[in-house]
């Protein structure tokens, strides 16, 4: 939907570093969240910029308490990575694949109306099916959004031209190659 990297909203990058993938959401109003999926398992942290648990809604500009308390040292160097912003976190969860459940450090929230951390807006789109991602898409793009395209993709049905440019009639399979290379999406060769 959004061919320059630096205007997409979703990004997937399966070769991050070796053995390494990373996964991300930034939108244009300062709301983010970033996964690392390596040989390990997976972990998460997000930034709702106007939650009541912001870094920035605190007088020092700390964390909330307990944000990264119990991570698993296979996941050390998620802290070390500039990109992932790690001073702007609202939220932190892990699983390792040995695990049975997500895991979270923090234990105490904030008794605002809302509770909430900012994670269950951001990652819904996870937990849901092509239709949340259609009504995402069209009132974020400002365009209509074949349903049925949506779902292709959601089912890794190869991508043709003809797929392509039902989603976005500015792009051809060709010109989305290296893309398509970066996050290896399934059945399609890389040249």
């Amino acid at each position: 939907m959004s061919p320059d990297w630096q205007y997409r909203y979703y990004s997937f990058n399966a070769k991050w570093d070796k053995d390494e993938m990373m996964a991300s959401m930034t939108d244009s109003c300062g709301d983010n969240f970033y996964i690392l999926f390596n040989a390990h398992g997976a972990i998460l942290k997000g930034f709702d910029h106007e939650n009541v648990m912001s870094p920035w809604s605190r007088d020092d500009h700390s964390l909330w308490p307990g944000m990264f308390d119990g991570v698993p040292p296979q996941f050390a160097q998620f802290f070390t990575e500039p990109a992932f912003e790690i001073p702007d976190t609202t939220f932190c969860i892990w699983r390792l694949n040995t695990d049975d459940a997500w895991h979270g450090g923090v234990t105490e929230f904030p008794d605002d109306d809302d509770g909430s951390d900012g994670s269950e807006g951001m990652l819904s789109i996870f937990t849901t099916g092509p239709e949340s991602y259609r009504e995402f898409a069209q009132g974020y793009y400002e365009k209509d959004i074949s349903l049925e395209f949506v779902r292709r993709v959601y089912n890794h049905d190869p991508l043709t031209d003809e797929l392509v440019r039902g989603l976005n009639p500015d792009l051809t399979l060709s010109g989305l190659r290296k893309d398509l290379d970066e996050i290896a999406y399934p059945g399609q060769n890389p040249t």
